[in-house]
């Protein structure tokens, strides 16, 4: 089986490389069209900020070739949010796989005059787990976040997380499957995910 992490000049893609080679999958950075058209399944890892990453795809045409690919297609952090419409960050316009916004967290809850630190760092439950990716896990199992966006949730939720707001932890359309956490840092369970997201 051949597995692609999409290269685009994003963070993080050393954790999801050793993520796999934890999972004895073999694996291949790149962002050749050919080769990411023929993987039999894609991750699109991203740690950064939404413009930035979003002009770099568009330079390259990544923007156009990640929407069309009919393999599984997993996106993590940024990568989640990058499929989706739009995000407030830097006003920027998206892929849109899954039709919704991301949007910053706010720092207080309407009902709650306590503040809240943003980004969302650290350990959080995730819930209303649904989907294939999901497969093995027990609700309100532990993972490990970093963001201070995150989309709304909507028909495609497959997770549910609470940090200020109810947020989209995992979303799943079609053949594209989406993370807000980190999933090759969360431990068991993000084995557990990634893992079930190769045996697709």
């Amino acid at each position: 089986m051949k597995t692609v992490i999409i290269k685009y000049n994003a963070g993080n893609v050393q954790s999801v490389m050793y993520a796999l080679e934890r999972l004895g999958a073999s694996y291949l950075l790149t962002d050749n069209e050919a080769e990411i058209r023929s993987a039999d399944k894609v991750i699109f890892p991203g740690v950064g900020e939404a413009s930035t990453a979003m002009a770099y795809l568009r330079e390259r045409g990544l923007d156009k070739l990640i929407p069309s690919l009919k393999q599984p297609v997993l996106g993590t952090c940024v990568g989640m949010q990058l499929m989706c419409r739009y995000s407030e960050e830097n006003n920027t316009t998206c892929m849109g796989i899954f039709d919704i916004d991301v949007r910053r967290f706010p720092t207080h809850r309407d009902d709650d005059p306590a503040r809240f630190k943003v980004p969302h760092m650290g350990w959080n439950s995730i819930h209303s787990l649904q989907g294939p990716l999901t497969q093995g896990l027990s609700e309100n199992a532990y993972v490990y976040f970093v963001h201070s966006y995150a989309a709304d949730i909507c028909a495609e939720t497959t997770a549910t997380c609470d940090y200020v707001r109810p947020f989209s932890a995992m979303l799943h359309r079609n053949n594209f499957y989406a993370a807000q956490f980190h999933a090759e840092i969360s431990g068991d369970v993000g084995q557990q995910i990634l893992e079930n997201f190769l045996n697709l």
